[in-house]
């Protein structure tokens, strides 16, 4: 008999148990290759055994098999398909180890071989992974992201800056005092100062500290250890019913939403595919960095944690996500293997660096030069435009509860009442979020006041109904362009719809739990309607977490024969 490679011991048990219960009529050969087949739990071969070999497995066979898997993966720590990857990596490592003389034979690691030792360990890597994060966030969001953009917001597009002891006014003082000088019409004047001014300013005023995280984000990628994430949420996600494959498009998306769902298109299985397709936008894309930036500053005095919160609320999101629908009928089955190729940790160059940068930044710039100033633009005259005594016109800062996107304000945000920011202000800068997502920030800038947003809004929102509001907006169905991504990469009206309204709906209700048990753990419950939608809170709570950890009946992770 030829050679054959000898597994891990505790594989090698396991593997002679299914010989002997299932195999053992077949040749030796045979047997090697059919009891590595049902380790893996490969879906067809109980299939293939049938017609081939005329061998038909019983339940009560394929139950006994399944125990003796599931002992093998709990000693090991890891699922059945990784464990036989692994173990071939290692025999082909052994057998080039044997035939390659390498001139410097001391066996000592690699400088990157010992930063994976610290930095991929099975306990030390998520709580480095998440302090790695928080780090990026507190660097772009509050030192010196924070510094830059505050000169950018109170200086540029402020009063103005001092410059090597010159007083330079701001963009809005040197456009206001040209409009004065021609004698331009009070609406034009209001158009270009409280509008677009103060709409794409608002957006604008965010980019050096985009800048800042890209530039982070870049480093982070080029260096190699954002190899390593994938590689350490693998181990995470498959637990959950998620392939580390999924992991790359959010990689991906942490820069545009668009190409994060393209990216998708790596992934075999259809089932995984979709699912990654409705998830990959839950975490926050470049444009909602603004978005976590404004909120943040205005409501949580500038907090590191809460730009990193939204970071790490996308991941559990996505995760509860695929404990949930890897449950049902429509998203059941194996979890597609991922492998990768783990690049040595280098310095990446500064003209890297840079490019990439500004490549992400440019992209968010064109934004705001194009959607973002016609958004603004209709935001304004709705804003500015209304009914007062009955008849209509133009209206100033004071009377923006008669306008006209006051009225439709009105209409819908009885739809938010449950989530804490029922007011409509807050209801119209989450719908035309779903035009670009750093809408929401020029709509807030033009309703609050320009340069007074921030105080107005701390006067409005409490932490709860601000984190409430940051979560329905960072979960819900992302842009009008990402949309269509999702259209054409789900390429069923059927699915598109579902997965809209799936991300609607879950950050409606995780949005409503978060308000309503930030209501009852503060003390702001007040009357018994609010006592009433803590109750739906609870239930709507406890049937989340029933549905978490609810057995699986659809057989997932378990050696099925086929009808």
């Amino acid at each position: 008999m030829k050679y054959q490679h000898r597994f891990d011991s505790c594989i090698e048990h396991t593997l002679a148990h299914i010989e002997e219960a299932v195999l053992h009529n077949l040749p030796e050969e045979k047997q090697r290759w059919y009891s590595v087949k049902l380790f893996e739990r490969d879906s067809k071969i109980t299939e293939q055994l049938a017609k081939t070999e005329g061998i038909q497995i019983s339940a009560e066979t394929l139950s006994h098999i399944e125990d003796d898997i599931q002992k093998c993966e709990k000693e090991m720590d890891d699922d059945s398909e990784s464990i036989i990857i692994s173990e071939r990596y290692k025999y082909i490592e052994s057998i080039i180890k044997s035939c390659v003389t390498k001139k410097n034979k001391s066996s000592a690691l690699t400088t990157s071989d010992k930063i994976d030792r610290i930095v991929t360990n099975r306990f030390l890597a998520l709580p480095i992974f998440a302090v790695i994060m928080w780090a990026v966030y507190y660097i772009a969001m509050v030192t010196v992201g924070a510094a830059a953009t505050d000169w950018a917001n109170d200086g540029l597009f402020g009063d103005g800056f001092h410059l090597f002891g010159i007083w330079i006014p701001g963009i809005p003082s040197i456009i206001e005092s040209g409009l004065d000088k021609i004698n331009c019409a009070d609406w034009l004047k209001g158009l270009i100062l409280d509008g677009i001014v103060a709409g794409v300013g608002a957006v604008l005023g965010f980019v050096p500290q985009m800048l800042v995280l890209f530039l982070l984000l870049a480093f982070l990628e080029a260096c190699g250890y954002m190899a390593r994430i994938a590689f350490i949420m693998d181990r995470v996600f498959r637990r959950f019913g998620l392939s580390g494959k999924s992991f790359i498009p959010m990689l991906v998306g942490t820069g545009c939403g668009i190409p994060g769902i393209m990216a998708s298109r790596t992934i075999e299985s259809e089932r995984d595919r979709r699912m990654t397709i409705m998830t990959t936008t839950f975490i926050p894309c470049g444009a909602k960095t603004p978005f976590i930036a404004m909120i943040a500053g205005a409501i949580f005095g500038g907090s590191a944690w809460i730009a990193t919160s939204a970071y790490f609320i996308g991941i559990a999101s996505i995760l509860i996500s695929g404990i949930m629908l890897k449950k049902t009928k429509m998203f059941s089955g194996d979890v597609s293997p991922f492998v990768m190729e783990l690049p040595a940790y280098h310095l990446p160059t500064i003209g890297n660096l840079l490019r990439s940068m500004w490549e992400r930044g440019w992209s968010f710039i064109k934004k705001a030069g194009t959607i973002i100033l016609l958004s603004t633009i209709v935001i304004w005259f709705l804003s500015y435009f209304g009914w007062i005594d009955g008849t209509f016109g133009m209206i100033d800062e004071n009377q923006m509860d008669c306008s006209v996107l006051a009225y439709i304000g009105r209409a819908i945000c009885w739809i938010f009442q449950p989530l804490g920011f029922g007011n409509w202000q807050a209801t119209v800068a989450t719908i035309t979020g779903l035009v670009a997502k750093e809408n929401i920030v020029g709509t807030m800038g033009i309703l609050y006041g320009g340069s007074q947003a921030y105080a107005n809004m701390a006067q409005i929102f409490t932490s709860v109904t601000g984190m409430s509001f940051l979560i329905f907006n960072l979960l819900c169905a992302p842009c009008f362009a990402a949309m269509g991504a999702i259209k054409r990469e789900m390429n069923s009206k059927k699915w598109f719809w579902f997965a809209i309204g799936y991300e609607c709906g879950f950050a409606y209700i995780i949005s409503f739990i978060v308000n309503q048990m930030g209501k009852l753990f503060t003390g702001q419950a007040n009357g018994i309607s609010d006592i009433f939608e803590i109750i739906i809170g609870f239930v709507i709570t406890a049937a989340l977490i029933y549905m978490i950890f609810r057995k699986n009946t659809t057989g997932q992770g378990t050696l099925r024969s086929r009808p």
